[in-house]
């Protein structure tokens, strides 16, 4: 993460702090649309690290919105068991409608506008629902954090 860490300060990106180990990143950065700092940061992370990996951004105001939008609150009883998948872009509407009718219990999911919510009660590690199911099913680019990440993220963000 201190590779990471560097790599966005010689961007250019300010206020830059990690968060855990998975690639969670806060920064400043002033004038510049998620769209174009996701961009440079794919490329510089290639370039400068030999790292070929999918970079999703969020603004604060875009993360407030989807920690706002969670409609499975009231179902989830444990943190580390909801899950908030961040998509690259917003999902084919009828491709959720069609699997809506599939039956993943016990677990749940719901859509935001960006993101999918899911309830995983047997635990993170037993759901059909990662990363590699929408990924695959959407033709998105996905990943997931749990509920305590997102919501850390963001404390973040507001710092």
């Amino acid at each position: 993460m201190a590779s990471l860490r560097e790599l966005l300060q010689a961007l250019g990106y300010g206020e830059v702090r990690t968060h855990l180990q998975s690639g969670n990143v806060v920064f400043t950065a002033p004038g510049k649309a998620p769209g174009r700092a996701r961009q440079e940061i794919e490329r510089a992370l290639i370039e400068q690290l030999g790292v070929d990996a999918r970079v999703l951004v969020r603004s604060r105001e875009e993360l407030e919105l989807a920690v706002a939008a969670n409609p499975l609150l009231d179902v989830a009883s444990d943190p580390a068991r909801l899950l908030v998948t961040f998509l690259s872009r917003s999902p084919d509407r009828d491709l959720i409608s069609e699997l809506a009718q599939a039956d993943f219990e016990p677990d749940v999911f719901a859509l935001g506008e960006r993101e999918i919510y899911v309830w995983c009660p047997e635990g993170v590690h037993a759901t059909k629902l990662g990363n590699a199911f929408w990924e695959k099913r959407l033709g998105v680019v996905a990943t997931a954090r749990n509920w305590r990440t997102v919501t850390k993220l963001l404390e973040m963000a507001g710092e």
